[in-house]
């Protein structure tokens, strides 16, 4: 049975998060969960807290054991885009885009 968490809006571009999301694709939680303990990009804590949310949903259900859990899926997607201004020389100022994340975790059973 597939068991989903969702984050929205968060404040990271989704390429440095998909860089780490590849990481932990098709990996057994216990082993995704060790790898992004250590990894010291931004996207690694996000991607953890997460995972311990959709094991905290797994543990809801009786009928599914935790340990043979694994990443089925994660999905990066990308947000709304916060536009910002940077002053330049000569009166000129030029855009700086702030992007935002979505991200979809499902885990099964394998």
């Amino acid at each position: 049975m597939e068991i989903t968490a969702k984050t929205r809006m968060i404040r990271i571009s989704p390429r440095k998060v998909r860089i780490v999301a590849d990481l932990i694709r098709q990996k057994n939680v216990n082993e995704a969960s060790g790898l992004l303990t250590y990894m010291p990009q931004k996207g690694a804590f996000i991607l953890k807290k997460l995972l311990d949310s959709a094991i905290a949903n797994a543990r809801q259900k009786k009928y599914v054991d935790i340990d043979n859990l694994y990443v089925k899926t994660i999905m990066v997607d990308g947000g709304p885009v916060l536009k910002r201004f940077m002053p330049r020389a000569m009166g000129r100022a030029t855009k700086i885009r702030k992007r935002l994340s979505h991200i979809t975790l499902i885990l099964d059973e394998g």
